[in-house]
């Protein structure tokens, strides 16, 4: 004997409601973790230079790192980007005189390697006066 079942067959549906709770937490989470600004912590005070008039400004060498990371030493161009060939020219540009001032100007936009590496080829070659050029503080009214 057969029993008959009078119940309507189940139609199997998916239940979006878990889903869309899921997909709103992940939601957000990725808003609420990319809001984050890595400058906000750390608090970094950058220093200012004022102008110093000087009536006779004594005879500099000129270090120039452009925003490609090459060098110029008093306007010749260093064909090399390594320590030994930043100090070769550095020397034969400034000859014997350690003593005299190097003004290193880098642009704002060149890597940190590059100034450093001028920095090292002049601490290496014994020159201990060197000022970092910087651009005027910029007043509001």
């Amino acid at each position: 004997m057969r029993i008959r079942n009078d119940r309507v067959q189940d139609e199997p549906h998916i239940d979006l409601v878990p889903l869309i709770d899921v997909i709103l937490v992940l939601i957000i989470f990725f808003v609420v973790t990319t809001t984050f600004d890595a400058r906000s912590t750390l608090q970094v005070q950058l220093p200012t230079a004022s102008q110093q008039d000087n009536s006779e400004p004594p005879r500099a060498l000129s270090v120039l790192v452009n925003a490609e990371g090459r060098y110029f030493i008093n306007d010749q161009e260093v064909l090399r980007t390594d320590v030994e060939a930043v100090k070769q020219t550095i020397a034969a540009v400034a000859g014997d005189d350690r003593e005299q001032t190097v003004l290193l100007r880098a642009d704002a936009r060149t890597p940190y390697q590059a100034v450093v590496t001028a920095q090292d080829a002049l601490g290496q070659l014994g020159f201990r006066r060197i000022a970092i050029a910087t651009a005027p503080e910029v007043r509001t009214p």
